[in-house]
């Protein structure tokens, strides 16, 4: 299998892809050079993460019968100071709203969804350290 995106030049330095079915448009910062139309091409790679990761562990809680009241992902992403610009750790911090959520139940979607089912999280252990929170908020 495999995926292909094509991303077509705009106007200035705004690109546009059709993902499936969605437009996605990347640009930089108007401080950049950019018209501020859409987010950053690397920012994107901790959104690729949070969805990743978080599909897969609400799809697990549901299957446990488990089901918060919210579910938030977080990524953080520490940069480089050098060019290229470049992520060397990154933490997920996934963070529940409910009563009497199960600790175990919880820990185990998370540790599925990093271990076995979430590739962007397999590609991203692989280039740089990974590291991940639960927190509850009651």
């Amino acid at each position: 299998m495999k995926h292909v995106i094509k991303m077509s030049w705009k106007d200035n330095v705004a690109f546009e892809s059709d993902i499936d079915g969605h437009k996605l448009i990347v640009d930089a910062s108007e401080e950049g050079g950019g018209n501020n139309l859409g987010p950053r091409p690397k920012k994107l790679m901790l959104s690729a993460l949070a969805g990743c990761t978080g599909i897969d562990v609400i799809m697990i809680l549901k299957k446990m019968k488990v089901v918060p009241e919210s579910f938030d992902v977080i990524v953080e992403g520490d940069l480089t100071e050098g060019h290229p610009l470049k992520y060397t750790k990154m933490k997920v911090i996934y963070q529940f709203k409910g009563r009497d959520l199960p600790m175990e139940k919880l820990e185990r979607a998370v540790n599925l969804s990093q271990e076995k089912y979430c590739g962007v999280s397999a590609v991203y252990r692989d280039a740089m350290e990974l590291d991940s929170e639960i927190r509850i908020v009651e």
